[in-house]
């Protein structure tokens, strides 16, 4: 059984920083990708920021003042968050596309529960 487990989420000032963590924990043969989402009051769900072997993405909203960044050996992403707007404020979640060890070939993909994050004077 795999588990995302996120942390680093908080109350920070407009123009703050906040670093997000996640670690995947389970029997896990490869870390295809991860990804943070974000989901703000009213609105759906959306893809903040994705990485995979070769590529880190961003949403237009983000670009330029988040960062994602991945640990492979320990399955642990990252989010580095920088010029936080009161529009960042959200439940952002991780996601992951794993391959499990066992059973042998098995590959899903996973959601971490949230963490949420506040952007206030």
């Amino acid at each position: 059984q795999v588990h995302l487990v996120e942390s680093g989420g908080g109350l920070v000032q407009p123009g703050g920083s906040l670093r997000l963590s996640c670690t995947a924990s389970g029997s896990i043969f490869r870390n295809y990708a991860m990804a943070w989402y974000r989901q703000r009051p009213g609105q759906q769900r959306e893809l903040a920021a994705y990485i995979d072997d070769g590529t880190a993405n961003y949403a237009d909203s983000v670009r330029g003042r988040f960062t994602i960044s991945r640990d492979t050996a320990k399955n642990t992403a990252y989010l580095q968050m920088n010029s936080l707007k009161p529009e960042d404020a959200a439940i952002y979640y991780c996601h992951a596309d794993l391959q499990q060890t066992w059973p042998p070939g098995t590959r899903d993909m996973y959601w971490g529960q949230g963490i949420q994050v506040t952007v206030s004077s």
